[in-house]
């Protein structure tokens, strides 16, 4: 299944996307900035672009794939795979490092207190993490061993990307891993679509003192922009050669590849809605540019795939911190 890959260095994927409903989308926007337009460079001048979905968000979308918020846990294709998890001090489920924007470097982590094997809680987390990672002040980073480290806290850092910045490891080289699984959406030949609309009140139509727009009465008018675009398109590139690069045993190296292809198949299968009105799904089959003659396994296959390299490696799971 994976072996289709080879020893290439990159998987290149492009899916082109249209609106569920109608031909219009909202556009991500950013504080102070509004939506993010720009110009695409092409070989005969430019067009107008816009950035639908950034990196970092879709990031955050590849993550949510494999995580039940209603149970609060890992999705069961994941089950078997170690993380941590972070409680209060009644016990009840706060975070994770599978939720956290900063995963197992995340301040409910960091300043957590570990617990281990089921004894009471006894270190700080952040202490804890220098002697998992092995680093030590004034010895050059062993690279090797860190991703081993973080391999056995959570396997999904390895994917997403990790950085240990902060005070306390600055001692130790503040360890760093780039994401190996990168994705983002874009709006080539995009035009926006100007209009509005009135928030309607029926009850007090008139302003008065007290019961104005500021309060949340009357009839207030807005303005509203959506774009439409020639093509919606969401790239993407897996850093195979990356992954290689840890170090790790095949059985390792080849779930990482795995899971990186599940959370890919994953959100390419389901009803992508990032907005309100922004629901977006699969409009042609999908192109893989590299490796040419590969194709993008089944979530089904993929999961049996992730079983299969697990079985090969032990895992104590979840690992448990506690914020007061």
């Amino acid at each position: 299944m994976i072996d289709g890959l080879g020893d290439q260095p990159r998987l290149i994927l492009k899916a082109t996307l249209t609106p569920v409903v109608g031909s219009m989308f909202q556009p991500t926007g950013f504080p102070d900035l509004g939506p993010a337009e720009f110009q695409r460079p092409l070989a005969d001048g430019t067009e107008q672009a816009l950035l639908v979905e950034s990196v970092q968000s879709l990031a955050n979308h590849l993550e949510s794939v494999g995580w039940d918020a209603a149970a609060e846990q890992p999705v069961a294709a994941l089950a078997g795979l170690q993380y941590v998890q972070v409680q209060d001090e009644e016990k009840r489920f706060l975070t994770s490092s599978r939720l956290e924007p900063h995963r197992l470097a995340g301040a409910y982590i960091k300043n957590g207190t570990i617990v281990e094997d089921g004894k009471e809680a006894s270190q700080k987390a952040g202490e804890w993490m220098i002697e998992r990672l092995g680093v030590q002040k004034g010895v050059p980073l062993d690279w090797r061993a860190v991703y081993q480290a973080i391999f056995q806290l959570d396997p999904l850092c390895l994917i997403h990307g990790v950085f240990f910045s902060d005070p306390q490891w600055k001692d130790y080289g503040n360890p760093k891993v780039r994401r190996a699984l990168t994705a983002v959406i874009e709006a080539h030949d995009a035009r926006p679509v100007v209009s509005g609309g009135v928030k309607r009140d029926d009850v007090y139509p008139t302003a008065a003192e007290g019961r104005g727009a500021k309060e949340g009465y009357g009839f207030v008018p807005f303005g509203r922009t959506e774009y439409t675009a020639k093509e919606i398109s969401l790239d993407v590139a897996l850093d195979l050669e990356q992954i290689r690069g840890y170090g790790l045993s095949e059985p390792e190296t080849d779930l990482l590849i795995a899971v990186a292809l599940w959370e890919l198949r994953t959100l390419l299968d389901r009803p992508l809605r990032l907005r309100t009105a922004c629901d977006l799904e699969v409009a042609q089959p999908i192109e893989i540019s590299r490796p040419g003659d590969f194709e993008l396994p089944s979530a089904a296959d993929l999961v049996a795939e992730i079983a299969r390299a697990q079985v090969q490696f032990d895992a104590k799971i979840p690992h448990t911190a506690i914020h007061g």
